[in-house]
């Protein structure tokens, strides 16, 4: 082989094992900061799945309470309707007596109305 094509191989072999080389020690670098980045994610996320935890019990205890006022509001409203149920009824029974009440006022009324006039018509034939 001719020494001016081993010289230019050996040229290209050390440019490339150069650039390897610095390749190599960035891809280090880079491995470095993203060990780094990922121990203060680690730290951060730590506190925060623990909250999170928190939350979601709260969020339970929340949501039983919440369980517990609906019924509590579902016999109220039930205990309501039985109430108004009961009024409707009663509401109806003064409205019943009361019409009752008007008849037997309007039957005195013609009873008294048919006794005057029984009356004049007796006086008239006299």
């Amino acid at each position: 082989m001719n020494p001016l094509a081993v010289a230019i191989v050996v040229i290209c072999v050390v440019a490339v094992t150069v650039s390897l080389v610095l390749a190599l020690l960035a891809l280090r670098r880079v491995l470095k900061r993203a060990e780094v980045a990922l121990g203060l994610i680690e730290r951060e996320i730590r506190p925060m799945a623990a909250q999170l935890g928190a939350l979601t019990e709260e969020i339970r205890g929340l949501s039983h309470q919440i369980t517990l006022e609906v019924e509590r509001i579902g016999v109220v409203t039930r205990r309501l309707d039985e109430i108004t149920t009961t009024v409707a009824k009663i509401v109806a029974a003064i409205a019943g007596i009361s019409r009752v009440g008007q008849i037997v006022g309007l039957a005195g009324g013609l009873r008294r109305g048919l006794g005057v006039f029984v009356s004049r018509l007796k006086s008239r034939a006299t």
